[in-house]
């Protein structure tokens, strides 16, 4: 060996010193990341476009731009931002000839549709509508777009009539509103009387005056489309030739609360006629319709359970001119996450949950067979256009970033950074999936998260994550609330455990948790918590806190009463506290009735069997209780009441109360303060 060749590891080894992370994820950096999604593509695959949030901590709030990156050029420059500075915009969309990209922004006052060259130029205001547009779709030919917002039903076509009412609404002295029929309220906000509704118009030239009037479409279709309190544009779609669009709405009546039946409706594009109905047969959820090219097939997503919005979504193909339906893989026990067809029909594309991550899968229409193009993580946002395949992607070590490829042989590309690559001077903590023997002998998964500084010999304090849904999960993927390597971050372990009713195992085993969400659950975190211990020295179990917020509140809760010999410390975030007054006072009544197997006055017996309200005489351990005063899944009184369970009896307690957040923590000093918190409260009862 030259003296040449036996000093470069020397200088790898320094520059690499140099360059070494000093610190772990805090949660500042976790507010302050730049935050990439909504990857679009023009119609030949060539240009993608996609949104960048960046946060403003001093001012607390963000804004969002659009970016581009011609995928084809030589030079691989990159992407450029393309709206202008100091607008902030959403949702982008290119036209069919991919010469313009559409966007919504509320720069006039209201949230309206703008355009601007995909060259690069001065965006132009596409509408000009008396209230806000919340989505859109432009039509096949580029001419007319469909959009959705709120409106009341009696009004019909004339938004103008739904701007005065609410005008009239906010001069009224009193301030009473009398209900005849819920809901009432839904997720974070109080029901005024207004629905989701699909409008047409046509779309104005460049130098023409911007649309103010729009055709109600599907007007005897009485529901919101799309779906409060999280749907979006993919619940209604065009048609090929433009003539008419497929809604997915539920009825928005006395039975919405404990209804889970959405249906699909054909309704003419110009307003004209009736809906038809295109599921009436199913009495479960339908949604996602995509249609293939020659117009002649519809594809969408089915739930067969009424009532379980936990169910799987499975893979629908229906000929439109016989009516025949069918199940295209009904082998494959997965729930369909969306629909993105290939231009020949042949080949559908879908990200699903498997044994805690979340791939991409290409699943054949013909046969039902089944593959996975792109793993190792957590796959959303799927595009699809000429060559070209765009998703996001997110990992236990990374947010979402743009990717292009996975098909015909294209490599996997990174079109946005990582997290690392953001954050330099951070280093994110290891992980590794392990297994046991959970309930009824199945196999269980979780993951554990070392801390950024781990080292051989060494204990370290844990913090035990327990999930939410409860059809859910704590696997391969990033969050900015509950995120492990924040954990990571201070110096803890993060485990977590996927137990009976986690999602991405089987139907079965989702299916497993309903009437059971204190024994089966239960048992599972039992016995992941000794296999953890067993299976990797680094754990302390005698200084480890149990964390967990919606169900795994309740679990919390749960826990508190059941199993709190070995815990430090317990962290409860809009847990439930009494299953009675959950099953009362929660918006969408189907999620208690399905899990409790009926209503509170039916059966009684269920609300109380697994109900956490039963057991505080044997609450011990400390516990901060989390909520927030608009959460309206699990109302604030559930968290005041575990506060005042605590209190009364001189257990160590806090209650950190949020007057502006739901059921999430969304602001970015709110975050702050809730990392803050939390991190205290474990530094208190485990240390680091």
């Amino acid at each position: 060996m030259t003296f040449r060749h036996a000093l470069l590891p020397l200088l790898v080894a320094t520059a690499l010193s140099a360059h070494a992370a000093p610190r772990g994820l805090d949660v500042r950096d976790l507010a302050a990341m730049d935050r990439h999604s909504s990857p679009t593509l023009s119609s030949n695959g060539r240009l993608v476009v996609f949104a960048k949030r960046v946060v403003d901590l001093q001012a607390n709030k963000s804004s969002t731009s659009l970016w581009i990156e011609d995928l084809f050029a030589r030079d691989a420059a990159p992407p450029k931002r393309l709206t202008p500075e100091g607008w902030n915009v959403n949702s982008p969309a290119f036209s069919p000839d991919g010469k313009t990209v559409y966007f919504l922004s509320s720069k006039s006052g209201s949230s309206q549709l703008y355009a601007i060259p995909a060259a690069g130029g001065t965006p132009r205001q596409v509408t000009d509508l008396p209230t806000d547009v919340g989505g859109f779709l432009i039509s096949p030919d580029g001419k007319r777009v469909a959009f959705n917002t709120e409106a009341f039903a009696d009004c019909g076509a004339d938004l103008a009539c739904t701007k005065q009412r609410l005008d009239k609404a906010g001069e009224r002295k009193s301030t009473g509103q009398v209900f005849d029929r819920m809901f009432i309220r839904h997720w974070d906000a109080w029901n005024d009387g207004r629905l989701n509704r699909v409008f047409v118009a046509g779309l104005p030239a460049a130098g023409k005056p911007s649309v103010t009037r729009a055709t109600l479409v599907g007007g005897d279709v009485i529901g919101d489309v799309p779906s409060r309190p999280f749907g979006d544009s993919s619940e209604y779609t065009w048609a090929p030739n433009g003539k008419t669009l497929v809604l997915s709405a539920r009825n928005a009546d006395r039975a919405e609360p404990w209804s889970t039946n959405f249906d699909l409706y054909q309704v003419n594009a110009d307003g004209s006629g009736t809906a038809r109905n295109l599921t009436a047969d199913n009495p479960a959820w339908d949604t996602g319709a995509v249609f293939a090219r020659n117009g002649q097939k519809l594809f969408y997503r089915a739930m067969k359970r009424p009532g379980f919005e936990a169910d799987r979504f499975a893979l629908m193909e229906l000929d439109l001119a016989t009516g025949k339906r069918r199940e295209i893989a009904p082998k494959w026990d997965r729930s369909a996450d969306s629909i993105t067809l290939s231009a020949d029909g042949q080949t559908i594309y879908t990200p699903a949950g498997e044994l805690g991550e979340h791939p991409l899968f290409a699943v054949h229409v013909a046969s039902g067979a089944v593959t996975k193009l792109v793993g190792d993580g957590s796959v959303g946002s799927v595009q699809l256009a000429g060559p070209t395949l765009a998703f996001t992607r997110n990992s236990l070590k990374s947010g979402d970033q743009v990717m292009t490829g996975g098909i015909s042989g294209a490599p996997l590309r990174a079109i946005t950074p990582s997290a690392g690559e953001m954050l330099k001077d951070v280093a994110f903590g290891d992980f590794e999936q392990f297994s046991f023997k959970g309930w009824n002998g199945d196999t269980v998964y979780g993951y554990v998260v070392k801390p950024w500084n781990y080292e051989e010999g060494k204990k370290y304090p844990v913090a035990f994550l327990i999930h939410g849904g409860p059809q859910g999960s704590f696997g391969n993927g990033w969050s900015y609330r509950w995120n492990p390597q924040t954990y990571a971050g201070q110096g803890y372990v993060a485990v977590m455990i996927d137990f009976h009713g986690s999602t991405g195992y089987g139907q079965a085993f989702t299916d497993s948790i309903s009437q059971h969400w204190g024994d089966r659950p239960l048992e599972d975190l039992q016995k992941g918590w000794a296999a953890a211990q067993k299976q990797y020295a680094f754990i302390d179990g005698d200084k480890a806190c149990a964390l967990g917020a919606s169900y795994g509140g309740f679990m919390v809760n749960w826990i508190a009463g059941n199993w709190n010999g070995p815990w430090k410390c317990l962290v409860n975030h809009d847990g439930v506290f009494d299953q009675r007054m959950m099953g009362y006072a929660t918006e969408e009544l189907w999620f208690t009735e399905w899990e409790q197997g009926g209503t509170p006055y039916d059966v009684p017996k269920n609300y109380e069997q697994f109900n956490p309200v039963n057991h505080v005489k044997d609450w011990k351990k400390p516990m901060l209780v989390i909520h927030g005063q608009q959460d309206f899944r699990i109302p604030v009184e559930q968290g005041i009441a575990a506060f005042t369970a605590l209190q009364r009896q001189g257990i160590d307690s806090q209650f950190l109360y949020f007057p502006d957040e739901n059921h999430w923590v969304l602001k970015p000093q709110n975050s702050i303060q809730w990392h803050d918190t939390v991190n205290a409260w474990l530094k208190k009862h485990i240390g680091h």
